[in-house]
């Protein structure tokens, strides 16, 4: 990895990285993907090798797929996802988040991880005059495939399991073309319920994974009265400098606000 990688990589996978193999890990990973210092960093700081190579992951892609489509395929699986773009509020539905996801696409997309292509929300399909709507659709370059996305709010349920089938049965047949790999299902829920979730998929005919997503937890409003106002901050830190300027040289030039 050493001729792949600037020094400034070497010397964050040194200085955050203890663990001789998630150090290689995170290596292999910035080299495939030409990650910058800066995404490298990000990366670790969210701890994507704990997520991403080490969880026992709730699928059922060994059983439905080749075995090299399905290491690739579990490799790109992740547990949780970190949403910690959109801020979780109460009563929030399917719907919003979705929509939330899809107007941070790029925060999505990178959460993912490389090789997802958007391909749609609410994706439409129409089967003898009846009206279906998929979540999110993407396709994965390296995978060569599609991917439905099913977002659920609660904790898993088994019927989830039919439903997702049913969807990725219908891209195989409607979007598939000679060349392309099957179809993958993707189920993202607030829990996975991991038994409940791998006796589900047992006895699907289709590649299914599920995981959990994580979303940025808002302070409840009687705790937000409890922190300090950026007024409050500033007058303590003018207390403290009773005659630095706000942009002091001192302070490198930036108000200490």
């Amino acid at each position: 990895m050493s001729a792949e990688l600037t020094w400034s990589h070497h010397v964050v996978l040194l200085d955050k990285v203890e663990d001789p193999v998630a150090r290689s890990w995170y290596a292999e990973q910035a080299a495939a993907d030409g990650w910058s210092v800066r995404t490298l960093e990000d990366q670790v700081q969210r701890r994507a090798y704990q997520r991403q190579a080490l969880p026992d992951k709730v699928t059922n892609f060994s059983e439905r797929l080749s075995r090299a489509q399905a290491a690739l395929a579990q490799e790109f699986v992740k547990d949780p996802y970190l949403f910690d773009f959109i801020s979780a509020r109460s009563g929030m539905v399917e719907r919003e988040i979705e929509s939330e996801l899809v107007r941070h696409m790029t925060q999505l997309l990178m959460e993912l991880g490389s090789g997802f292509a958007f391909v749609g929300h609410q994706y439409h399909l129409e089967i003898e005059g009846e009206d279906f709507y998929i979540d999110l659709l993407f396709y994965h370059l390296r995978l060569r495939c599609y991917v439905v996305i099913e977002l659920k709010t609660g904790a898993f349920k088994p019927e989830y399991a039919g439903q997702i089938n049913f969807y990725i049965a219908a891209v195989d047949r409607m979007l598939s073309k000679n060349q392309d790999n099957p179809t993958i299902g993707l189920i993202l829920c607030r829990d996975k319920r991991g038994l409940i979730a791998e006796w589900a998929l047992s006895d699907i005919m289709k590649p299914v994974g599920v995981s959990e997503y994580q979303l940025f937890d808002v302070l409840p409003d009687e705790l937000q009265d409890l922190l300090p106002s950026a007024r409050d901050i500033e007058s303590r830190i003018g207390a403290i400098f009773p005659d630095a300027d706000e942009t002091d040289e001192r302070y490198g030039g930036k108000s200490y606000s």
